[in-house]
């Protein structure tokens, strides 16, 4: 096999075949032609030589090119591997961070739930400990609303024929009085003075003496238009803010409630005479009343009716059927952590007594979707004055307002009906009315 001039064996390849062939086909040649021949094939071995070895250096380029991709490949893996533990690491934090917020979230509940529990606890408790909680809580006279209003300046709520001023039940107790005229007389008792507020008593107009209930003041909104409602049907109105309530002094009870009341009834009684004089109580305010037309009636002199809107029995009962106790209502010990302290501070406004006592007579007026005084405690009130012995031979009548009219615990002034069924009550206790 020839060889290269560096010693190279070199290997029949075409090219070189095609290259010999070539150079036997050439013209002649001189003399010295073989030597030629044989320079030309030694030069074509060369190339030959250079040829095959570029051809073996670009298959070994290519081989390690492919082996480079190869590797690239395997790092390409071990990337995507190692992308993909970090992945499945990733999501696993992610998970554990979710677990975490749970976990944390769930602590967070739980908390919040042991304080609820605290607080459930520890209201009865208090009020057991500190009965004088329980009794603010019955009277609510610390809550005033509308607030920023002005006692002094009854014309600001719409009442332009109403005087306010003060009187003193007790030594060192002053209570605020409104007193409203007819509307007949609205024109002439605009910039009037004390004094002739008290001879506006003198016409033959029956008088209201109206005790409202907790929580507010004399000047509540839906108190002021019951006021107008009776003052457009010919009735004064006196009505008046008990000790501890509005601007009134004092503290408030029972008792003292009750003596403010008698105070004003015979403080009105004293300047009309003869004519009639009728009391109305609303809510809380029914107790006060059942309680002085008690103390009237033991006297010898009872009022000439009596009207009770949204009425209990007494005040356990209420105190048990009112929506702030639901929550406890089903607690055992019920009575003797909650009803319990109330008579601690003797408070009972026991109507359900008072009838018994009572003998005069009676108009209930109830709303059936009344979801502070439940309507069950007004229609039991009723029937228990229905069998009262005292009041045998005295009109006793129940007005149910149904669902639908919507009038709750405070809104009966608005029914159409009111002045029909005062009238009517009135006039079939006093024909001569």
């Amino acid at each position: 096999m020839p060889e290269s001039p560096g010693g190279e064996t070199l290997t029949h390849t075409p090219l070189r075949n095609n290259l010999i062939q070539r150079v036997r086909y050439l013209p002649a040649l001189p003399p010295d032609s073989a030597e030629i021949s044989a320079g030309l094939q030694c030069i074509i071995s060369s190339l030959c030589v250079s040829v095959m070895r570029k051809r073996k250096n670009s298959a070994d380029h290519d081989s390690s090119f492919t082996s480079s991709l190869l590797d690239g490949r395997s790092d390409l893996k071990h990337c995507n591997k190692t992308t993909d533990a970090g992945s499945e690491a990733e999501g696993s934090g992610k998970a554990m961070g979710r677990r975490y917020k749970r976990g944390g979230l769930m602590w967070r509940l739980k908390r919040i739930m042991i304080w609820v529990l605290g607080i459930y606890i520890a209201i009865p408790v208090i009020i057991k400990l500190c009965p004088s909680i329980q009794a603010k809580l019955v009277f609510l006279n610390f809550v005033r609303v509308p607030y920023f209003i002005d006692l002094k300046r009854p014309q600001d709520q719409g009442l332009n024929h109403t005087h306010n001023f003060y009187l003193q039940p007790e030594e060192g107790i002053n209570i605020g009085v409104w007193h409203t005229v007819p509307v007949v007389m609205w024109r002439e008792a605009q910039g009037k003075d004390a004094e002739w507020f008290e001879k506006s008593f003198q016409p033959n107009h029956p008088v209201i003496l109206y005790l409202h209930g907790n929580a507010g003041t004399r000047g509540g909104d839906h108190r002021v238009q019951l006021y107008k409602v009776l003052s457009s049907l010919g009735y004064h109105v006196v009505t008046f803010d008990y000790r501890g309530w509005g601007d009134s002094e004092g503290s408030p009870s029972e008792e003292g409630m009750t003596s403010d009341a008698l105070f004003l009834y015979q403080w009105i009684k004293q300047r009309i005479g003869q004519k009639h004089l009728y009391i109305w109580g609303h809510s809380l305010g029914t107790g006060v009343a059942t309680n002085l037309v008690r103390r009237l009636c033991d006297r010898g002199t009872p009022p000439d009716a009596l009207i009770l809107e949204s009425p209990f029995t007494n005040i356990r009962e209420e105190a048990k059927s009112h929506p702030f106790s639901m929550i406890y209502r089903y607690l055992p010990g019920f009575d003797w952590f909650f009803l319990d302290a109330i008579t601690a501070n003797d408070i009972r406004f026991a109507s359900d007594e008072n009838v018994n006592h009572i003998s005069c007579p009676v108009l209930i007026l109830h709303a059936e979707d009344d979801t502070v005084v439940p309507f069950q405690l007004g229609k039991k009130l009723y029937d228990l004055a229905a069998q009262s012995k005292s009041l045998n031979g005295h009109k006793v009548q129940f007005i149910p307002f149904p669902n639908s009219l919507g009038y709750r615990h405070k809104f009966i002034y608005k029914s159409p009906q009111l002045p029909n069924i005062l009238s009517d009550f009135l006039s079939m206790s006093h024909p001569h009315v």
